[in-house]
């Protein structure tokens, strides 16, 4: 019988949540540990030997850090409507045109781009940032997959995916500065480990809050996206290998209106239950 479980990476090491119950792992390496396409068997058997700990996850003094280390993490765009026609908005706003967002959304081969690695991506309770170059930002929350080397999605996490619109609507060739630079994105607070996929009533929600007062909110349910995770998984393994294993951010349903931007001090709540809350400020 399958458990659901979640799996924690911390300043003490390696957590497991199972039945509500918390376990710390003494010397596993987070790497060997998540790259496995028996996770989920790993964990349980992991747990069994194991011994509980009473600490708490679910502030910013917990240590906890972003679930990944020297796995790459990749993004997909233009998988929801609501986003196909936020690019064109932006890119007509910017002067570019907007035609290939459509085409791109149509098309068979997704779009894919290389997001960040370890040192650009912030954990939960972490700083986000905004570039200096740019005008126009906001947050994109998405589903993330964990993917083993061999291709297997083993479990879901949180993501943020931050992304400079100003300078994407110029250009469809700047998205690597509108999309990866340091604190570009965020993910956590877990790794959500079970044997079936997500169903599509899935609900992604992101607040957004100023000085204290919400200032954005807005929800989806993955069954929106066009494309089904594995078919994104399929494009991006098609020609690049992963020796630790990825994490794919499976793209936005959530586009704030072109007149709202991201602020310092600003604070991001992205919820997708069973996974959690993600939460981060901006620097």
């Amino acid at each position: 019988m399958f458990a659901n479980m979640r799996l924690f990476k911390t300043k003490k090491g390696i957590i497991i949540e199972k039945d509500t119950i918390l376990y710390l792992l003494k010397n596993e390496n987070w790497d060997r540990f998540v790259n496995d396409d028996y996770l989920h068997n790993k964990m349980l058997q992991a747990a069994a030997t194991a011994s509980p700990v009473n600490i708490s996850l679910d502030n910013a003094e917990s240590g906890l850090l972003a679930p990944v280390q020297s796995q790459e993490l990749w993004a997909s765009g233009v998988t929801y409507y609501r986003s196909k026609v936020g690019r064109q908005e932006e890119s007509k706003t910017g002067g570019g045109g907007g035609d290939f967002y459509a085409h791109v959304y149509e098309a068979e081969r997704p779009e894919l781009f290389y997001k960040a690695s370890l040192h650009r991506i912030v954990g939960p309770y972490g700083k986000v940032r905004i570039r200096k170059d740019s005008t126009w930002d906001v947050p994109e929350p998405e589903l993330t997959l964990m993917i083993t080397s061999g291709g297997k999605i083993v479990g879901y996490t949180v993501g943020n995916d931050m992304s400079s619109r100003s300078i994407e609507g110029e250009n469809p060739l700047y998205l690597p500065q509108a999309k990866t630079y340091d604190g570009c994105a965020a993910i956590g607070p877990c790794i959500y480990v079970h044997d079936k996929p997500l169903p599509d009533r899935t609900v992604i929600e992101m607040n957004i809050y100023r000085k204290g007062e919400m200032v954005f909110e807005g929800k989806t349910e993955i069954g929106q996206m066009k494309r089904e995770p594995e078919e994104l998984v399929s494009f991006l393994y098609r020609e690049c290998s992963f020796p630790h294993g990825s994490l794919l951010m499976t793209g936005t349903g959530i586009v704030p209106p072109n007149n709202f931007t991201l602020q310092s001090g600003d604070k991001i709540a992205i919820t997708i239950e069973p996974i959690g809350t993600l939460i981060n400020f901006v620097a």
